[in-house]
């Protein structure tokens, strides 16, 4: 399992232990963190899964793929250098303590 902690706009913090294989946004559903709305299910066809990554991970996680890029123009306020879309992150146990902060608000 790896631990990861999601960060809500407010500070308030879910530190959610999540089996591998799944996605940080499944995490997230299954665990009832609030502002991960998920609305395609995970299709990468829209953003409102975004996120900002943590900057002490952005390397260390696999780069987006174009698609992801693409849909990150929809998300609220993404910056280039942290947005992800918490779909399309898949959970290995090398992420034990990945950290993301969830947007004011998603659209």
């Amino acid at each position: 399992m790896a631990k990861i902690t999601y960060v809500e706009h407010n500070g308030t913090r879910h530190e959610i232990e999540v089996k591998p294989g799944l996605t940080v946004m499944e995490g997230a559903r299954d665990n009832g963190v609030p502002g991960i709305d998920a609305d395609c299910g995970g299709a990468c066809a829209c953003s409102t899964c975004h996120v900002y990554v943590d900057e002490a991970w952005v390397d260390r996680l696999p780069k987006a793929l174009p698609t992801e890029t693409d849909m990150l123009d929809f998300a609220y306020e993404p910056n280039p250098a942290t947005s992800r879309l918490t779909c399309q992150i898949k959970v290995t146990p090398d992420m034990d303590g990945l950290v993301v902060h969830l947007p004011e608000k998603q659209i």
